[in-house]
């Protein structure tokens, strides 16, 4: 790679002397990493020169561009901060410093000869480093998401367990984070360069089928786009019309989200119109639908209505002149440019601006969404945290005055009164949401609209920190409960803390437990520091359960042997004879379960469906060539455990009782139920598999109205 392309693909406003600088430093990179090779046996400035010109085609400033060519020579050099700072400045060496993956640190994708778990807990602490370099300067993580933009574009030189883990990694956390930025660019490049590792067998085969259509399907879409830019002409509406690409992940995505075969999926068009006003939107939204008959349930404005991080757009779908759906987005060239490049298009044609109050609204935004950053440690919690409040999909939700509230998907009235204030949410009591009283644990959906009931003192009841009673879902939330309960009185804390651990202890009907020697395992200095750590909610009951799973061999009772397992059997575990990687899944038609036998129709882009060989669909079929033989995975151990449930007696409550039971995927062999008065009493015998299902499924018991108490309890 020469440094003619890097200077190449430069904001046309960048002056002699920043590229002389960027010269410069490719200069001082291209010593620094003098004889130093990648996998693939290039030179290794090779790399900064590619994540220099990433950073250089979103338009990014001179500092960041010579930042991207600098952002390897501390960690794999001789070069230390010192040097940069004297050749070229604080601004510059603060961004290097930013990017550096500590020297403390080795670099995830190089140094990974220990043990699985190890190379985890590494990668996950080095994420949270990037992470809370975020928050001083978000200029970091897009130098961050070029660097592994370019990493992926070179991962076939790697091993293959090394390409699987480093493309799982950029599926789960980088693609989902170039999408919170708004760098679609980006964020659709890192999902299909991973899709490629991750699902190699879905990848190729939709390859493939995009291969063979490519030529009718640009036919296609060049018929549509002229006629809805004709169409528009009519009117004389200025627009420019483009065929929306589809990517291959997306439409994997697509595949498995509404279970439809490729074709359907395919035929799915997309056609994006730009206009030169918001009123010229409205004017061609107002065209397209009088002229195509519009889809219900379809239109969406984010013009008027714009999402949490500033996207703006009109969509909606229509029935073309062939019968099939065209989706169409409606938007300024502006809008399109802060859709396309997200939080960098404040660089882009925006010479000797000063200050961007966009860009500022955005960063904001960013660390809005992160401000519980500081308070999580643990490197697992903090990634688990950062993929259900930023990287993971959202629901848009509405104030009592019709502002829009950006929440992490299965969020719950209590999420949606800590984002409005961290008071209301403290004194929060009830919800309404489209009138309704709901309970606080009711799961939110896009559209809804939010009024919190509060009391007039009072603070976070603990039982919303219960992982098990799913009554809090942002880590936002949980940070604001956790805060007020460390202003507690400590005592108080460890008082709580104790009769929590003794209460679950005795319900999960524990015999032999040791706190002291728990508090030493979880390096806790002592009981009271543990203690206070439950009452607090920085250590739930779901560690110690596990923790005390651990340390005892056997807390259940010998296997109880089922000829069907408690759960339908999950697609991944069935086996494909003589195929691996193979995508799977369960007919509807049939539901095949664990001990039925069973065969496999392999079904184009979708893998292969999973029937029972009596099926009448599968006797019905013609094209045999297509099945191929399967088997059931090994089905997990469940064992047999005595449950008791004391209630107040109300209507409904068997009802209720059976239908959580159903819905953990528990089976129950045994149920006997006796009244005393008003008193409802539950004898159950089922299956469970392991300490952490009971807990979970105790803890909902208890949450169910009316329910006194759910507790194990020893036979005989």
């Amino acid at each position: 790679m020469k440094l003619e392309r890097l200077l190449e693909a430069l904001p046309e406003q960048t002056s002699p002397s920043d590229e002389e600088q960027i010269r410069r430093a490719y200069e001082v990179a291209r010593k620094a990493h003098k004889g130093q090779k990648r996998a693939s046996g290039e030179a290794y400035i090779n790399h900064c020169l590619a994540v220099a010109t990433i950073m250089a085609e979103l338009g990014a400033p001179t500092p960041t561009v010579v930042a991207a060519l600098l952002h390897d020579t501390v960690e794999d050099t001789d070069l230390t901060l010192d040097d940069l700072n004297d050749e070229f400045g604080p601004e510059i060496t603060q961004l290097v410093d930013g990017v550096t993956k500590l020297t403390q640190l080795p670099r995830v994708s190089r140094n990974n000869r220990g043990e699985r778990p190890e190379r985890r807990e590494l990668a996950n602490e080095t994420l949270r480093k990037t992470f809370l370099a975020m928050g001083d300067d978000v200029r970091v993580v897009v130098i961050k998401l070029a660097d592994r933009l370019h990493n992926m574009r070179t991962l076939s030189h790697l091993s293959a367990e090394r390409r699987q883990r480093i493309a799982i990694e950029t599926i789960e956390i980088f693609a989902p984070l170039a999408s919170r930025l708004g760098i679609w660019q980006v964020k659709w490049e890192l999902e299909d360069l991973a899709f490629r590792y991750v699902h190699p067998d879905e990848y190729k085969m939709l390859g493939d089928q995009v291969a063979i259509r490519r030529v009718d399907r640009e036919q296609n879409m060049t018929a549509i786009r002229e006629d809805v830019q004709g169409l528009l002409g009519e009117t004389s509406i200025e627009a420019e019309v483009q065929a929306r690409p589809k990517h291959l992940y997306s439409i994997f995505r697509k595949m498995e989200r509404k279970d439809v075969p490729f074709e359907e999926v395919y035929d799915i068009r997309g056609v994006r119109v730009l206009v030169q006003s918001d009123s010229d939107c409205y004017l061609a939204l107002g065209v397209i639908h009088n002229r195509w008959k519009p889809v219900p349930g379809t239109f969406d404005d984010y013009i008027a209505t714009p999402k949490d991080n500033f996207y703006q757009s009109l969509h909606t779908a229509v029935i073309f002149d062939d019968g099939k759906t065209v989706e169409v987005q409606i938007r300024t060239p502006e809008m399109d440019e802060n859709a396309e490049f997200g939080i960098a298009a404040h660089w882009r044609y925006k010479e000797e601006r000063v200050r961007d109050d966009g860009f500022e609204r955005r960063v904001n935004w960013l660390r809005s969404l992160m401000e519980w950053r500081q308070d999580v440690t643990d490197a697992g919690d903090f990634m688990d945290a950062m993929k259900s409040d930023v990287l993971e999909d959202r629901v848009f939700v509405f104030t009592p005055r019709g502002d829009i509230i950006d929440l992490p998907v299965d969020s719950t009235p209590i999420d949606f009164a800590y984002h409005i204030h961290t008071e209301i949410g403290h004194r929060c009591r009830g919800a309404r949401v489209g009138g309704k009283l709901v309970s606080l644990d009711t799961k939110l959906k896009t559209g809804d609209s939010i009024e919190i009931l509060t009391t007039k003192r009072g603070g976070p009841s603990r039982d919303w920190l219960n992982p098990s009673l799913e009554m809090v879902k942002s880590q936002r939330a949980r940070s604001k409960i956790r805060q007020w309960f460390r202003k507690q009185d400590r005592e108080q804390n460890i008082s709580h803390g104790q009769q929590l651990v003794e209460r679950e202890i005795r319900r999960l009907g524990i015999q032999e437990f040791d706190i002291d020697q728990l508090a030493e395992d979880m390096k806790y200095p002592s009981r009271d520091d543990l203690l206070a750590a439950v009452g607090v909610g920085d250590l739930n009951l779901g560690k110690i359960v596990n923790r005390a799973a651990e340390r005892e061999e056997s807390q259940l009772a010998i296997p109880m042997p089922l000829s069907r397992p408690s759960a339908p059997k999950e697609a991944a575990e069935v086996s494909v004879l003589g195929l691996s990687g193979l995508l799977t899944k369960l007919g509807r038609c049939c539901n095949p379960v664990p001990g039925d036998p069973i065969i496999g129709y392999v079904t184009r882009g979708r893998g292969a469906t999973i029937h029972r060989q009596d099926c009448p669909n599968v006797l019905r079929l013609r094209d045999k060539e297509r099945l191929v033989s399967v088997s059931w995975g090994k089905a997990k151990d469940t064992y047999p455990v005595s449950v008791q449930i004391r209630a107040y007696d109300r209507d409904g409550l068997m009802r209720d009782v059976s239908t959580l039971v159903a819905n953990e995927g528990i089976s129950m062999s045994s149920i006997h139920v006796s009244t005393d008065e008003s008193l409802a009493i539950f004898d159950l015998i089922m299956g469970i598999t392991d300490l952490a299902q009971l807990s979970r499924v105790l803890n909902r018991l208890e949450a169910l109205p009316n329910v006194l108490e759910a507790r194990r309890i020893q036979p005989g």
